[in-house]
């Protein structure tokens, strides 16, 4: 019996199963969030050669996302309140590992999920000198959008933009109305009880950049019209012209330079979070940027404009602008969300 039971040591300590280790950066164990709650967590293996496979997220032990690899980078949607989660990971040999993330989710804000592949998307071309929107025919700036592509794509529905022409600078404006007039949410807001009550919003989205050397610049907007006033939050990443993120001042209608500096991955995935607020005077407040994880806090105020009596609404706004050349150029958007309250 002796030699038996050291014959099986032996031999389960030979066949000890492969094991990877998990480090998760976002979000922090005993934390508060806000749903949906950035995931980024990578895995590694010191016992299996052909690493790891996949990187889960379990939520109240079920599972809610998986992402082949070692990496995971994805938002969760949570539900209010304390939520026990945990991140794990499987390797190629049959090992796996997990670290458990505990966390508060605050419950405020709304979110509208999947707007790259919303209906209702309509696109505009602006021209020099001075940018107007062209409703027409556009000589010089040709553009299109393809829906439910599947690669490069984080959600298997990604969306794939695209620009040309002729005419140097030239930009491609996209526009979906979520709430109010024409709203493709099925929030119409016909009484006009709803958008007096909301004043924080956060755009988030991926944005795959596959040529960063013609990427002029690349604009994300939230767009908001009640009572006479109209207020557009606009954040441009920079990239040809300088590499940082500029705002827009809506009373002076002109770009301003935030110092903060924008050099999104090239040929992948970026990641866009934008914070902003409208102050009870309907002042504009840019409250932070994030871009891949790194959070920049802004704190900057705009004025709001005049607008017609009747325009109610909020528009979410994808904006691809030409380079000196005006090259043919391609982008890709996922996972793109507003949330409000």
């Amino acid at each position: 019996m002796k030699s038996f039971s050291f014959l099986i040591l032996v031999l389960s300590t030979l066949a000890s199963p492969a094991f990877a280790d998990v480090a998760v950066s976002q979000p922090l164990n005993g934390g508060t969030v806000r749903s949906p709650a950035q995931y980024v967590a990578t895995a590694t293996t010191n016992s299996c050669s052909k690493g790891i496979a996949s990187v889960g997220v379990f939520v109240n032990n079920q599972l809610v996302y998986v992402a082949n690899g070692s990496n995971l980078n994805a938002p969760i949607d949570l539900n209010a309140g304390e939520q026990h989660t945990v991140v794990q990971a499987w390797d190629y040999c049959g090992g796996s590992s997990y670290r458990a993330v505990d966390v508060n989710v605050d419950g405020g804000g709304t979110v509208l999920s999947n707007l790259q592949a919303s209906g209702g998307w309509k696109a505009w071309g602006e021209l020099l000198p001075n940018y107007d929107i062209c409703t027409g025919a556009c000589p010089g700036v040709t553009w299109s959008m393809q829906q439910a592509v599947q690669s490069p794509s984080m959600s298997g529905n990604a969306t794939r933009f695209n620009i040309g022409g002729t005419k140097p600078y030239s930009d491609v404006l996209w526009s979906n109305p979520v709430i109010g007039q024409n709203s493709t949410q099925n929030l119409p807001d016909s009484d006009h009880t709803l958008l007096p009550t909301l004043h924080n919003f956060t755009y988030d989205a991926y944005v795959y950049v596959t040529n960063a050397s013609i990427t002029q610049v690349l604009e994300f907007d939230v767009n908001m019209y009640l009572d006479g006033a109209g207020m557009t939050w606009g954040n441009q990443c920079v990239i040809a012209g300088g590499n940082h993120w500029e705002i827009w001042d809506n009373g002076s209608a002109k770009w301003v330079s935030t110092g903060i500096p924008c050099n999104p991955i090239n040929n992948g995935w970026n990641h866009v979070t934008l914070q902003m607020q409208r102050e009870p005077d309907n002042t504009l407040l840019y409250q932070s940027i994030t871009l891949n994880g790194k959070t920049s806090t802004l704190n900057q105020t705009a004025a709001p404009v005049s607008v017609p009596q009747s325009w109610w609404g909020i528009t979410v706004n994808y904006q691809m602008d030409g380079n000196y050349r005006q090259e043919a150029n391609t982008t890709f958007l996922d996972n793109f969300r507003l949330t409000y309250n």
